[in-house]
């Protein structure tokens, strides 16, 4: 299996309940949509303690379903819309479990 993680950090402007509603909702909708996508869970719920906005856990079958994700179609959608003009910073890490 594989893991997926990614924080990221809101452009300031953008750091509304609305925005990072929409990236829960539109992200989390790709499960069961695209072959090889076990689980995605998106966390908005950051505590003040945090440096970081959103939390996105996804898991993967393989290499080869978390490869067809990232071009997929539906993903490339959802992040080109809802994600990557509100992010100011994003971290990620991918790791075989």
């Amino acid at each position: 299996m594989i893991k997926h993680i990614i924080l990221w950090k809101l452009k300031e402007e953008f750091n509304t309940d609305k925005i990072k509603s929409d990236m829960k909702l539109n992200l989390e909708a790709l499960v069961g949509e695209i072959s090889g996508l076990i689980d995605l869970k998106v966390n908005i719920n950051a505590m003040d303690s945090s440096n970081v906005d959103v939390m996105l856990d996804s898991s993967f079958d393989d290499v080869d379903s978390y490869k067809a994700y990232i071009k997929h179609p539906s993903h490339v959608y959802v992040a080109d819309t809802f994600v990557r003009p509100y992010t100011e910073v994003r971290s990620c890490i991918d790791f075989e479990e």
